[in-house]
């Protein structure tokens, strides 16, 4: 059975429609039932923290958010549009949602402005002037402009991360998932990335974030899921999670109990 906290934090001027909307996904790799009944939705400005075992279904979870994994069952919709087999819908969706991934996904070949400006210019249509002014404006905001001409081989781990979302935001997306952004990078590099993510999340943009980065999630997030054999387990606020007052179901206390 799930447990759920009561209270959640709440941000100013929230919308009252929620920008994510699942209704009891299913998934299935063959026999094996990744995710079960999963229901969640996300208000617009929410920063959403997923944690949880491996194998627990996380990063499936966000990955049928965009369609990187097809659901068989059940009701995806993100921002008023359904999540279907049309490939115009799951298009649209994708323009609207940016993703950042545990392995970066540079192009080697291209400078890191260039991999900033692919996107924008084939999918935006945006002029080549436009897209680098855009990026360069983006890799400041993540604090290396000067690696503009630079290629990603020449980068530092916790550099080319933030050149992926740099890129990840150059779509001007609405929404962005990152499905455990720190768990490639060496320790020294984490903070520099994590720092990039808590701008993200002051500005306003929502997140889901899959990580087992806890102080990143008692920071930031406004709701930390937990999940485990595919199913949400509980939910809440960060103090709910953190507080040693707090009952939690067992599954959950396993977990903490392993990670704190």
């Amino acid at each position: 059975m799930a447990v759920e906290a009561v209270d959640t934090k709440k941000k100013a001027d929230r919308f009252d429609e929620p920008i994510i909307v699942v209704e009891k996904i299913n998934k299935w790799f063959g026999d094996f039932h990744v995710l079960r009944d999963v229901s969640l939705s996300i208000a617009p400005q929410e920063v959403v923290v997923i944690i949880g075992p491996s194998g627990s279904g996380k990063s499936t979870f966000i990955r049928c958010i965009n369609r990187l994994e097809e659901h068989q069952e059940g009701l995806i919709q993100v921002d008023g549009i359904e999540l279907s087999h049309d490939v115009r819908n799951v298009a649209e969706i994708r323009r609207e949602t940016g993703m950042v991934f545990q392995q970066f996904n540079l192009f080697p070949h291209m400078t890191v402005q260039d991999n900033v400006t692919l996107a924008p210019m084939k999918v935006r249509h945006w002029s080549k002037d436009q897209a680098e002014k855009k990026a360069m404006e983006l890799l400041n905001r993540v604090g290396i402009p000067e690696q503009a001409k630079k290629y990603p081989g020449q980068l530092s781990g916790g550099q080319q991360q933030r050149v992926a979302i740099a890129r990840a935001l150059a779509m001007e997306p609405n929404i962005m998932l990152f499905d455990e952004p720190t768990s490639a990078l060496d320790p020294e590099m984490i903070k520099e990335v994590l720092d990039v993510m808590k701008e993200l999340a002051l500005s306003g943009m929502t997140m889901i974030v899959v990580t087992h980065e806890m102080g990143f999630a008692r920071e930031v997030a406004d709701r930390i899921i937990f999940m485990d054999h595919g199913r949400i387990v509980e939910q809440g606020p960060p103090e709910h999670f953190f507080d040693p007052n707090v009952e939690h179901h067992p599954r959950t206390q396993e977990f903490l109990d392993q990670i704190l």
